[in-house]
């Protein structure tokens, strides 16, 4: 079969060009040879103009000559190319829902199969969205329409259509007028099954295994997060409130440290709620960099109660009123998680980029609820662990140098927490220093400067093998980030371009400076010798979306459907993405480099 199709293919490009050869000759006389000649475009808008602020419909509608037919959106066959619209980005307008029918199934003389074509009258649909900041006034949005004709003997070479779509913008207040109601009544905006999604495995998993196996790799997927350097803070904070109660019954310890998690769960499902109904990036303000710096700012406060300068208590007036005389009410637990909580926003939002599309595709806020809250369970499943037995050790004899030490590691991790989100408020780049320094200075300082335990000489014996060990492994970060890393261009349309001119694919990161996967990335994926020989063949573009909310980056995410960062998507040389190669999140070298060999198909 695969022997037939490629004699077919070579055969058809024979004839193609035998035709094409004798038809500029005139052996057919005045018949064009072009694909574009065999279809006609006209432009139709669902109102005679657009408010300020709001959305109008549009059609391209093709009319294919009689005999002809073009190729489906998507090919039948993987050597015929596929009808695509691609309007350019205009700024104030964005281009969203682009909709094309459902094609004809017809048998060419030439082939063994039927193939999924249009013919006649076809109309593509798409919504365009007009910002309320875009001054009323007559625009001009420009595009290409790529389609192959095919009749009972021949293929033509595929041909690039430029589509012109004029739009009137008129005030907010302006009246407008509703026109070729008929047609668009054929234009239904869907929100897309969850399988349609694409890269999202969490939505196959629903339907494949069922919703049990589902929310259980939900629940998994927010243990693993605790891995995210983004969660270490919480570890001090869970010892500090937990390890300072007088509560000696393990059963009441445990209740106190489920209303911790309680509110840890809480705050990711309101937040996971809000955005999914929103449509936004999950936690997209906890990374303004006032957050971020607010959030440093508290974690160095708190690291100063871990090197004695304070003791870490809620004033009394307002503990008394929480339900306790030492901070650990049920009350102050329960509002402690919620804050907690915001230190791992940053780290967990490529982890749910599936779950917000999942929940809007789904268009359930119930379901997004559970869906985050079992989510937040996950995550906060340790801190169960970790507060019920915090205060078990102060019961171990002789402990106290041992604990002094340990609480100087845990605040030497919050200072470290600390910096690591000031560097990402006002110098982002620097990040990914924050790891190396910090182990190398705090193991200096843990191992060899900090004063408890002299004189015993097994605590001793331990802090400089402790010392040694994160020298040690803060000298081999530091390294690797003198690894050669992967070259980058900026994101441009020319280089797509340029890609269909010298038949290359495609890759392109999306990223944001406040994005610790996309450093996390940077840092280990791109710098691995597989990954830089297998992406050679690519051109390699970068989108930086570090002002998500932005004109201009909102046009882009709405170009590519981009939920959250990283997103990493593949382009074919004629600019179709392989949906089922796209990266939402973290990928380790060896996984990314399989995703390169399906792409190449090598």
């Amino acid at each position: 079969m695969r022997c037939n199709r490629v004699l077919f293919t070579l055969l058809s490009l024979l004839v193609t060009a035998g035709f094409t050869r004798l038809s500029a000759q005139g052996f057919f006389g005045e018949g064009p040879a072009s694909s574009a000649q065999r279809v006609q475009t006209e432009v139709v808008l669902s109102q005679d103009a657009a408010r300020q602020g709001g959305s109008i419909k549009a059609a391209v509608v093709l009319t294919v000559e009689d005999s002809w037919h073009i190729n489906a959106h998507v090919p039948s066959e993987n050597y015929l190319i596929g009808t695509t619209l691609a309007l350019e980005p205009a700024e104030g307008i964005i281009v969203s829902d682009v909709q094309y029918p459902s094609p004809e199934s017809y048998k060419f003389e030439f082939a063994e199969q039927p193939l999924e074509v249009y013919a006649g009258r076809t109309p593509l649909f798409l919504t365009l969205k007009v910002s309320d900041k875009l001054a009323p006034g007559m625009y001009q949005l420009k595009g290409n329409l790529e389609v192959q004709a095919c009749n009972n003997k021949i293929c033509l070479a595929p041909s690039t259509v430029p589509v012109d779509l004029p739009l009137t913008v008129v005030a907010a207040s302006d009246s407008t007028r509703e026109e070729h109601q008929q047609l668009f009544a054929l234009y239904v905006a869907t929100p897309p099954s969850p399988s349609a999604l694409p890269g999202n495995e969490l939505a196959s998993l629903f339907e494949t295994q069922g919703s049990f196996a589902a929310f259980l790799a939900i629940f998994l997927i927010g243990l693993a997060l605790n891995l995210t350097p983004c969660v270490y803070p919480m570890l001090s904070v869970t010892v500090s409130l937990f390890g300072t109660q007088t509560e000696t019954k393990t059963l009441r310890v445990f209740f106190k440290a489920v209303v911790y998690v309680l509110g840890i769960a809480s705050m990711y499902s309101v937040l996971g709620v809000t955005a999914a109904l929103s449509g936004g990036l999950f936690g997209s303000w906890l990374q303004s960099p006032w957050v971020l710096g607010a959030i440093a700012l508290l974690l160095f406060g708190l690291s100063l109660s871990m090197f004695g300068v304070y003791q870490l208590q809620a004033p009394y007036w307002l503990t008394s009123k929480l339900g306790g005389t030492t901070g650990t009410g049920l009350i102050s637990l329960f509002l402690s998680g919620l804050v907690v909580g915001v230190f791992a926003a940053p780290c967990i939002g490529p982890p749910v980029i599936a779950l917000l599309a999942l929940v809007g595709a789904k268009g359930d806020p119930l379901f997004g609820f559970w869906a985050f809250f079992t989510l937040s369970l996950g995550l906060g499943f340790p801190y169960l662990i970790l507060g019920t037995f915090s205060g078990l050790l102060k019961k171990i004899p002789k402990s106290g140098d041992w604990l002094v030490w340990v609480e100087r590691i845990f605040g030497v991790v919050l200072v470290g927490a600390a910096l690591f989100y000031l560097s990402l408020a006002v110098a982002p780049k620097l990040a990914a220093f924050v790891p190396a320094f910090v182990l190398i200075v705090g193991g200096i300082y843990l191992g060899f400067l900090e004063p408890s335990g002299k004189g015993k000489k097994l605590l001793q014996r331990v802090k400089w093998g402790f010392g040694i060990v994160a020298v040690a492994v803060g000298l081999l970060f530091a390294n690797e980030l003198r690894t050669p890393t992967m070259s980058w261009q900026p994101y441009d349309d020319e280089w797509i371009a340029e890609a269909a001119a010298s038949e290359r694919p495609v890759m392109i990161d999306f990223y944001a400076d406040w994005c610790i996967p996309c450093l996390e990335l940077d840092r280990s994926t791109f710098t691995n010798p597989e990954v830089i020989k297998s992406a050679r063949d690519f051109i390699r573009l970068k989108v930086d979306l570090t002002h998500f909310d932005s004109p201009e980056a909102e046009a882009i995410r709405k170009k590519y459907n981009i939920a959250g960062v990283p997103t990493i998507i593949f382009l074919t040389a004629d600019g179709t993405e392989r949906a089922h190669a796209r990266v939402v999140g973290y990928l380790p070298p060896g996984q990314f480099v399989q995703r390169l060999k399906d792409v190449t198909g090598s």
